[in-house]
C-alpha cells in the first residue's frame, strides 16, 4: 500500500494488521480523486475532509499528500491508523484522529466539506453513519460525500443526501452524494 500522488507520492503505508481492514485500491482511489477534482468548486487546499471507518487511513493520507487543508479520521480501532499517521510527522497539524463509533457520534465541533466513508460491507453501517453525520452536524451544507460499499450492496439514503453519481471498481461500488443541511 502506498500514496499514489502529491508531495508524498510513492510513500509506503503500513498494511493493516487485521483482515477486517480493506483499504480502497490504488485504482479506485485515483479514480475517486479525479471525480473529486472535477466536482469541487474550490481546490483541495481549501477543503476539510472527514474519513469515517478510516481503517489504515490510506484515503485521508492520500488527501493530505494532495494538499487538503485538514483531515479528520474516525474509527473504533485506531491502531493501524495511528501507525500510518506517524509516518507523516510534518503534517501533524493537518490530521486529527478520533476514536469514535460512527453509528453513535457526538455533536460535531468541526464541519467538513468532503466525506469519505468505507464501512465494513453488508452491515448497514453506511446508512447509520450518514444519519448520524446529518443529525450531529458534522457536514457543511452542500458537502460532497463519497461512500464505498460492496458491489451488490444497496445504500438507502437519508433525506438530506442526493445521489450525483455511482461507479463500480472491482468488488466495490462507490456512491457520490451531495449533502443538504
Amino acid at each position: 500500500m502506498r500514496i499514489i500522488a502529491g508531495i508524498y507520492r510513492g510513500k509506503k503505508l503500513l498494511s493493516p494488521a487485521s483482515e477486517k481492514v480493506r483499504p480502497t485500491s490504488d485504482r479506485a482511489r485515483e479514480a475517486i480523486f479525479n471525480i473529486l477534482y472535477s466536482k469541487l468548486p474550490v481546490s483541495l487546499s481549501e477543503i476539510n475532509l472527514l474519513d469515517i471507518f478510516a481503517g489504515s487511513g490510506a484515503f485521508a493520507l492520500e488527501a493530505v499528500s494532495r494538499g487538503v487543508k485538514k483531515v479528520g479520521m474516525i474509527d473504533l480501532d485506531t491502531r493501524d491508523l495511528l501507525k500510518n499517521v506517524a509516518l507523516f510527522p510534518n503534517e501533524k497539524d493537518k490530521i486529527q484522529v478520533m476514536k469514535l463509533n460512527a453509528a453513535n457520534l457526538p455533536q460535531a465541533s468541526v464541519r467538513y466539506d468532503v466525506l469519505f466513508m468505507d464501512a465494513p460491507y453488508n452491515k448497514g453501517l453506511s446508512e447509520k453513519a450518514l444519519r448520524q453525520l446529518a443529525e450531529k452536524g458534522w457536514l457543511k451544507d452542500e458537502a460532497f460525500c463519497i461512500v464505498e460499499v460492496e458491489r451488490s450492496e444497496d445504500l438507502p439514503l437519508p433525506e438530506q443526501y442526493e445521489q450525483i453519481d455511482e461507479r463500480v471498481y472491482g468488488l466495490a461500488k462507490v456512491f457520490f452524494l451531495k449533502y443538504t443541511a
